[in-house]
């Protein structure tokens, strides 16, 4: 039945004249400035698979984003383990397959390193140690600023809380979040040694990943960034980045000759309609009533009264939704504040 599946999403991969990454919008020079977007469109162009690029800015907490449709089908970043695990599961295209003499467990916790000590390290920066406007360029421009501030509020929250970060450890939990990611640099650093990749000559899924991790701690980052100093002392993987950043992001103009696919640089900000067809109708606008002095003051305090409902439900909602049991079942009840 799996294999079935499997066999049906290879061939609509390969019916499909052009595959669709959805992802977060651009910024600091990089076609996608989503940590998480990002090594998904870094594998597809290593794998050489042309695609357009499509924004979506509607869902800037939606976990399923990034995800790629081909066909019917379409891959969602928070089912069967990501992107490109599903591409890779189901035999669509597979990047480690044409490391036959690598070993699997050398793959396998390079990977780890990347996606745990690595991935903790650039989430504390990015939502507990840095600016607020980096955040806020990557997933909360488009809307207005309340609604803004309370989501980067409770994922800030949830960051917190997945780091095990309290008011009384923070200082020892950042200690150990960057002596961590020093340790995953150190190694990837020996492993990389003067080879184009990091295994063998030739990238794997574990490259994307990485180079997607250090394309946005080197350009999205700002100088003051502990993270980034930290990367900054290899100079192996700071050429690494900078080399496929010019292969795989800033030949676009060369890539039908590269034969590293191709981007859309015609992106909406919205999920993509088809349009409508027949006329447009506009209706005849009525003449207006006078309203007395009395009825003009009312509307006014309606709209306040309604205004000022919308906001407490929202508050109400917002901090309802950060709370969770073990906050509640906190003994001395003390949270870490900004």
């Amino acid at each position: 039945m799996a294999s079935a599946a499997a066999a049906a999403a290879a061939a609509e991969w390969e019916e499909a004249e052009r595959k669709v990454l959805v992802a977060r919008k651009a910024a600091f020079g990089l076609p996608t400035a989503c940590p998480t977007c990002l090594p998904v469109l870094l594998y597809l162009r290593m794998c050489k698979v042309p695609f357009d690029i499509h924004v979506d800015s509607s869902f800037p907490d939606a976990d399923h984003i990034p995800y790629v449709e081909f066909g019917e089908c379409v891959a969602f970043n928070n089912e069967k383990g990501g992107v490109i695990e599903y591409l890779k599961e189901e035999k669509i295209v597979d990047l480690n397959s044409k490391h036959s003499s690598v070993s699997y467990s050398d793959v396998l916790s390079t990977k780890a390193m990347v996606l745990t000590w690595l991935s903790d390290a650039l989430q504390y920066e990015l939502w507990l140690a840095s600016d607020v406007s980096i955040p806020h360029d990557i997933y909360f421009s488009d809307l207005s600023w309340p609604i803004g501030k309370i989501l980067y509020w409770k994922k800030t929250r949830e960051v917190k809380q997945q780091l095990g970060i309290t008011k009384l450890n923070a200082a020892e939990k950042e200690e150990e979040i960057y002596q961590k990611a020093n340790a995953a640099y150190d190694a990837l650093s020996m492993r990389l040694g003067d080879q184009i990749f990091l295994f063998d000559n030739s990238p794997t899924d574990v490259d994307a990943l990485f180079l997607g991790h250090a394309l946005f701690v080197l350009n999205a980052l700002p100088d003051t960034s502990v993270l980034r100093s930290c990367l900054q002392k290899y100079d192996n993987l700071v050429n690494f980045t900078k080399h496929l950043k010019v292969q795989l992001l800033e030949a676009d103009s060369d890539s039908s000759a590269t034969g590293l696919g191709s981007t859309d640089p015609s992106s909406s900000s919205t999920p993509r309609k088809r349009a409508s067809s027949g006329r447009s109708y506009k209706p005849k606008p009525r003449a207006k009533k006078e309203r007395t002095e009395e009825e003009k003051r009312f509307r006014r305090k309606a709209k306040y009264f309604l205004a000022t409902q919308f906001v407490a439900v929202l508050l109400f909602l917002s901090l309802m939704g950060g709370v969770d049991s073990s906050e509640l079942d906190d003994e001395d009840g003390i949270y870490y504040e900004d």
